[in-house]
């Protein structure tokens, strides 16, 4: 499901150092039961290449914004999350 509204979200990294990213998309993948959102760096400048970043995610509480964000470690996860974007890309250029 593509967000109709700009979200942003912040992502601490390994470091515990806070980064500002925008959310491109939010998917479920009902077979399994997992959740998906891609971002991109809210800071990134004009004409840069964009790095997309995927994780899987789950809702921690009763809160919109509160969400336990996991790295995606098998490769049929970055396939299916990949194949997501690729189609939700190719709908944005038709």
């Amino acid at each position: 499901m593509a967000l109709e509204k700009e979200e942003r979200i912040v992502i601490p990294d390994e470091n515990g150092e806070e980064h500002l990213f925008e959310v491109l998309f939010t998917f479920d993948v009902d077979q399994t039961g997992q959740s998906y959102i891609a971002v991109v760096p809210a800071e990134q400048k004009e004409g840069d290449e964009v790095e997309v970043f995927a994780f899987r995610y789950e809702e921690k509480g009763n809160e919109e914004d509160d969400l336990a964000l996991f790295q995606i470690e098998s490769e049929e996860e970055w396939d299916m999350v990949e194949e997501m974007l690729n189609t939700l890309t190719d709908e944005d250029l038709a």
